[in-house]
C-alpha cells in the first residue's frame, strides 16, 4: 500500500432513509419489504467468504441499497494497518457492491488487542497527519473514498490543540475522505464535554458530509452513553432538524443495537425521521 493521498472519484447515490441491517429482522424484510430506503450492514458480521450470514446479506442486497459500517478498522491506532481485515473488506465491498464503505474515527486497540471499544483520539497536528495518512493507504488499498464517523467520548486529552470539530475536518480534507456524521454522538459527547452541538454543526465542512446516524442513549445525570437501546429523544430530532438545514440531504439511518423492537416500530421512528427531514429541507430552501 502507498502511503501519499491518492483522490479516488466517487458519484454518491441519494439513499434516502435507512436502517441497520439486524438478524431479527431479516424474516420481516423478506416477507414485507418495508418501507425502508436502504440498510447499513456491520461489515465485520459478514467477512467469512459464504455461510447463512452472507447469503442473507445478498438477499437482503437484490432488494435494497446496502452501505458497509465497519467498527474494527482502528484507523488512529500506531498498530501497522491490518491488510488481512482490509483484504477481507474489499472481497466483501467486490462481492456485495455497497454505495459505500465507512468505519469510525478512532483506535480499538494496540499490538494486535483488539479492546472492542471506540476510544478516541487526541486532537492534534501530528494525530491529523497519522490519521490522514492512514485513510490515504486504505482508500488507496480498496480502490475508493471511505466515510469516517465522529464518535461519542467520555474524556478528553491534555495534549489536545483543537476542537473535535476541526480535528475531523482537518482529516477529511487532507485524507479526500468523508464524513458519516452521528448526530446522537454529537449531542453526547456535547453533554459529556460541555461544547455548543450547534456549533459543531456549523463547522464541518458541507460537501464532506455523505451520511447521518441516528441513535439513543442513556443519560445517567451527570454524563450520558451511547448506547443504541432507545428511541431518539426530541433534542436529538431538534438537532438533527438542524443537520438537515445545515448539510441538506444527507442519506440518514436510526441504529438500534439493544432492546430491539420490531421491524414497525423502527420503521415508524424512520418515517418520523422522514418527516423532520422534509421540514427541514423546506425551511432549508425558504
Amino acid at each position: 500500500m502507498t502511503s501519499s493521498p491518492t483522490t479516488h472519484a466517487s458519484t454518491w447515490p441519494e439513499l434516502g432513509y435507512g436502517l441497520g441491517l439486524r438478524t431479527v429482522h431479516y424474516e420481516e424484510i423478506f416477507a414485507g419489504n418495508p418501507k425502508v430506503d436502504w440498510f447499513e450492514a456491520v461489515s465485520e458480521n459478514y467477512l467469512v467468504p459464504g455461510g447463512k450470514p452472507l447469503k442473507m446479506l445478498e438477499r437482503v442486497r437484490e432488494r435494497y441499497p446496502v452501505v458497509l459500517h465497519g467498527v474494527s478498522m482502528s484507523i488512529g491506532s500506531t498498530d501497522p494497518i491490518d491488510t488481512t481485515y482490509l483484504k477481507q473488506l474489499k472481497a466483501l465491498a467486490q462481492r456485495i457492491e455497497p454505495a459505500w464503505v465507512s468505519d469510525h474515527l478512532c483506535w480499538t486497540g494496540i499490538e494486535k488487542q483488539n479492546l472492542h471499544d471506540l476510544m478516541p483520539l487526541p486532537y492534534t497536528a501530528e494525530a491529523v497527519r497519522h490519521v490522514a495518512n492512514r485513510v490515504a493507504q486504505v482508500q488507496d488499498y480498496l480502490g475508493r473514498q471511505i466515510l469516517l464517523e465522529n464518535v461519542s467520548s467520555y474524556l478528553t486529552y491534555s495534549s489536545s490543540e483543537m476542537d473535535e470539530w476541526q480535528f475531523i475536518a482537518a482529516i477529511a480534507e487532507e485524507a479526500d475522505c468523508q464524513i458519516l456524521l452521528d448526530i446522537n454522538n454529537i449531542y453526547v459527547s456535547a453533554f459529556n464535554h460541555g461544547f455548543d452541538a450547534r456549533t459543531y454543526l456549523e463547522r464541518i465542512p458541507a460537501k464532506r458530509v455523505q451520511q447521518f446516524h441516528l441513535a439513543g442513549h442513556d443519560n445517567c445525570g451527570d454524563y450520558i452513553v451511547d448506547t443504541h437501546d432507545a428511541p431518539v429523544i426530541d433534542a436529538v430530532w431538534d438537532l438533527y432538524a438542524a443537520a438537515v438545514r445545515r448539510f441538506g440531504p444527507v442519506a440518514t439511518m436510526i441504529e438500534r443495537d439493544d432492546n430491539i423492537p420490531p421491524l414497525a416500530e423502527l420503521v415508524a421512528e424512520l418515517d418520523h425521521a422522514r418527516a423532520i427531514g422534509e421540514a427541514a429541507l423546506l425551511r432549508r430552501a425558504a
